[in-house]
């Protein structure tokens, strides 16, 4: 309680907001010559968690399920029937469904991490996940397009049909950016903003709350009760972005693969 504390309040008890510092903590121990710190151990520990749940969930497949392995089957089913084979149909989906299946669930769990307990950090809230996502995502693209037109993905994707050739000055470039800069670069940073403003908007809540409950005291303990409602209503609301987060991920990585995999391609 007296880290809370502290935290929330500055040398000369003023209230300490939350800071960007937050997602650049320093080294907790270094094995091998690489360094680990609390956002790296949360990572660590959401893919324990992971593959724990997965291994438990499947390792007796049985015809009549019990509630674990029900509950695992509901989530694989969610992302084969609701986003591959909605999106890429039956054939296509299969193909895909590792990937989609491994993107949704990791930046699940990597999500989730930011409002549990003693983690209290998304394992998505630094750029290098989001971005390593997106990279795969972007290659899944363009590995689809290839392989499904090897000669006319790049040109009918730089030069849609049936637009009038002097326009292509203009089109060109802008099909360029939007859709080998802009796509990767977008998916990055909705995952990554949205799980920043997340933390930082908790961290306020709670801080504040313990700053008026054990810094500023007297009257001002009642801005703390509602702070903590606050935090309590956010951290609900944290839980939905957080499973809305890995859908909208997924989602958009079939959505760019069954662009990919259109028949004017």
């Amino acid at each position: 309680m007296n880290l809370l504390v502290q935290a929330a309040s500055s040398d000369d008890g003023s209230f300490q907001g939350p800071s960007i510092n937050e997602f650049f903590p320093p080294t907790l121990f270094t094995i091998g010559g690489l360094e680990f710190n609390r956002i790296i151990v949360v990572r660590i520990i959401a893919t324990i968690a992971l593959i724990l749940i997965f291994w438990l969930g499947t390792r007796r497949m049985r015809l009549i399920p019990g509630r674990f392995q029900s509950v695992v089957e509901m989530g694989l089913d969610f992302v084969r029937v609701n986003i591959a084979e909605d999106l890429l149909g039956k054939k296509d989906g299969r193909r895909f469904l590792p990937l989609l299946t491994t993107i949704f669930f990791m930046v699940l769990f990597f999500n989730l991490t930011g409002i549990i307990p003693f983690l209290n950090i998304a394992g998505t809230s630094v750029i290098a996940v989001p971005m390593l996502l997106a990279i795969v995502a972007y290659g899944a693209f363009i590995y689809a397009g290839v392989k499904k037109s090897p000669a006319n993905f790049f040109k009918n994707a730089l030069f849609p049909p049936g637009v009038p050739w002097p326009l292509y000055i203009i089109v060109t470039p802008i099909e360029f950016v939007s859709t080998f800069i802009l796509r990767p670069i977008t998916l990055t940073l909705r995952l990554l903003m949205n799980m920043v403003v997340g933390h930082l908007l908790l961290v306020l809540f709670f801080t504040a709350t313990t700053f008026f409950f054990f810094n500023a005291g007297g009257f001002w303990s009642l801005f703390g009760i509602g702070t903590f409602a606050f935090g309590f209503v956010f951290t609900l609301f944290e839980i939905l972005v957080a499973v809305l987060q890995a859908y909208v991920f997924a989602l958009l990585t079939a959505v760019y693969i069954q662009l990919a995999v259109a028949e004017e391609h």
